[in-house]
């Protein structure tokens, strides 16, 4: 029977057929199934890869972090083409909100449920595959940016020898600071896709900041004149309408204005420390006779002096910080500085620079400092003009603060190395405003807005602080040349520089204290007029500065210069600045492995170029690149 059966030729191709149509079919819904599961996974990737780089750069903008799984999960939708999102279950990394760099990780969960599969399976004898499980994930790698402020001491000590190298130390200090800016400018290069990878801005401080005389017109200047600290030093009670009714001045809502018909074309307009060095006029020294006094005397009056850009601290507690300056609070508003013209009778101060005495009719130096129709004569003296050191700008010895500029450009690097190039050491030294003003050159808000917004995740903000020298604000007797030490006569406390005077002499003001000792403990005296009480006021408020600049995740690099812990005043500065820096996020403590090593260097003329390259390398570990 089964030999007929196998040699029976009729119907044998059908029944062939219908042998062959198992594995047949089989294999075709397997590759139906196979062909629309990588149909669906490809979707899903197209989708995470866009999801993924999308939630990256919310990220980056700073969208906060409990609202990028929701936001993630939608993009992912969108770009889906038509996924069932119920059998997707998306998963969101991401990197460590404290600092930059690292990645943005979305992994997909998909569950694919195959047509033919099932059934092929179960004919097979097994148990019905209805679901497969298909995994994928798009990581983003994210570019850490850099925003570094250089606040170097320009003060004179800065032109003594570094230790035992030779050379100046202004000169070992740019050396060191243009080869920072080179290295990490190389890194910035890499970066094609980033726009601005690093920048650098540098900020010279001595006694002072000069914030550039370009910024007169900017709206966060006090250009009404209605800052507390504006008129500190003038007494405008001299200028009143009951003294000349044809040429006074007025207070109108807080505001200083010119009456009367001897303005002439000034008349109404209103009066601040900008217009003074606008309006003051003198007659110039056209010729000198062989002892330097003047032979011929210009026959036009011109303009005595220009602004050139320097600036008084805010009163407390606005100068240890970043607030914004605006008019609606007018403390937080820049004032231009002015030094006052001192009286020179039977005295010898430090900053005479215009004729007072016959015009003020009187011998009382706190009158004549403050008397202000001196500076506004019907004749202009015939004196010698004030662009240097001396006048109004006395203390404004720094070259202009350099805003943040991308240095991964040549252009921009250049900038940057004109700036450092073109410091000169002079003047005293005030460490908190050289660091207030390298915080506000790397925020996003006025005063400079060059760095990019607080809230964007991967950029850090750095303010490198190089100083040689503690703290120092000069009584006029501990100040002099071969004539002498410089006298008080007005009781001023100290020469005028970014904190103005100590103490406040100026007739109808409430108060004789002067900003130094705004903000300060108990444990500092107010009535202790020394150059080390100074010194330790000074310090209060940069302790304060560095403790906001590092709540505000400022990372706070310090380099001590040449400072000698066997003197006690370096010492504690030693220890200041220590305290100051930041701590690392890459190394450890030699001396406690179980803490951070401080980013501080205490360098010698000798250390100090390898002691940048180790700043480098701990801006560079920032994941700058990668």
């Amino acid at each position: 029977m089964l030999r007929k059966f196998w040699a029976d030729r009729r119907g044998n191709y059908a029944m062939l057929t219908a042998i062959a149509m198992v594995p047949l079919m089989g294999g075709l819904a397997v590759a139906i199934d196979y062909s629309e599961m990588t149909r669906e996974r490809s979707q899903a990737l197209n989708a995470l890869d866009a999801a993924a780089l999308a939630t990256a750069r919310a990220y980056q903008a700073g969208t906060p972090e409990e609202q990028l799984p929701a936001f993630a999960e939608e993009f992912f939708r969108i770009n889906s083409n038509g996924l069932d999102m119920s059998k997707v279950d998306l998963t969101l990394a991401l990197p460590n909100a404290d600092t930059g760099g690292g990645t943005v990780k979305l992994t997909a969960d998909l569950k694919y449920s195959p047509h033919f599969l099932p059934v092929l399976t179960s004919l097979l004898g097994k148990n019905a595959v209805t679901e497969i499980d298909l995994g994928a994930f798009s990581e983003v790698q994210l570019k850490n940016t850099l925003e570094v402020a250089l606040v170097l001491d320009n003060s004179g000590s800065m032109s003594d020898k570094g230790g035992s190298s030779n050379q100046l130390r202004i000169d070992l200090l740019k050396a060191a600071a243009k080869e920072l800016v080179s290295t990490l400018a190389k890194q910035g290069e890499q970066m094609k896709q980033v726009s601005q990878p690093v920048q650098f801005s540098v900020v010279p401080f001595a006694s002072s900041v000069n914030v550039g005389s370009g910024y007169e017109e900017a709206t966060w200047m006090d250009r009404d004149g209605i800052s507390p600290i504006h008129h500190e030093n003038f007494d405008w009670s001299t200028m009143s309408k009951a003294k000349n009714v044809n040429k006074y001045v007025e207070n109108v809502g807080g505001v200083w204005y010119r009456r009367g018909k001897d303005w002439g074309t000034q008349e109404n307009g209103k009066i601040t420390r900008f217009t003074m060095y606008k309006e003051m006029q003198h007659y110039s020294c056209t010729a000198t006779n062989w002892n330097g006094s003047c032979r011929t005397w210009s026959t036009t009056a011109v303009k005595f002096a220009n602004w050139k850009g320097c600036v008084e601290a805010r009163p407390s507690p606005y100068n240890v910080d970043d607030t914004p300056p605006s008019s609606a609070t007018p403390a937080t508003l820049f004032v231009p500085m002015f030094a006052p013209d001192e009286s020179s009778v039977d005295a010898n101060p430090e900053n005479s620079w215009w004729p007072d005495g016959s015009i003020t009719g009187t011998t009382n130096h706190v009158a004549r400092q403050s008397f202000m129709p001196k500076y506004f004569p019907g004749t202009p003296p015939q004196i010698a003009s004030s662009e240097t050191t001396d006048g109004p700008n006395k203390s404004c010895s720094t070259t202009a603060i350099t805003p943040l500029t991308d240095v991964s450009v040549a252009a921009g690097k250049a900038v940057i190395d004109a700036a450092i190039d073109g410091m000169q050491p002079n003047g005293a030294t005030n460490v908190p405003e050289g660091m207030a003003w390298g915080w506000r050159t790397v925020s996003s808000g006025a005063p400079f807005t060059e760095g990019r917004p607080e809230s964007e995740k991967g950029n850090d903000k750095v303010v490198i602080v190089v100083t040689d020298g503690a703290n120092t604000y000069y009584t006029p007797g501990s100040l002099g040349d071969w004539e002498g030490r410089y006298s008080d006569g007005a009781g001023n406390k100290s020469v005028y520089s970014a904190l103005g005077y100590v103490k406040l002499v100026t007739p109808g003001y409430t108060t004789n204290l002067g900003r130094m000792f705004q903000g300060t403990s108990s444990s500092i005296s107010n009535t202790n007029y020394d150059n080390a009480n100074y010194t330790a006021a000074m310090n209060e408020h940069f302790k304060k500065l560095c403790d906001n600049a590092k709540a505000k995740k400022i990372m706070v690099m310090t380099v001590a210069l040449d400072l000698s812990n066997s003197k006690p005043a370096e010492k504690t500065q030693i220890e200041m600045l220590k305290k100051c820096a930041s701590d690392s996020r890459f190394r450890k403590d030699p001396d406690d492995p179980s803490k951070p090593a401080k980013l501080f260097w205490n360098s010698t003329g000798k250390t100090l170029s390898d002691d940048f390259k180790k700043i480098g390398d701990e801006l560079s570990n920032l994941r700058i690149v990668g």
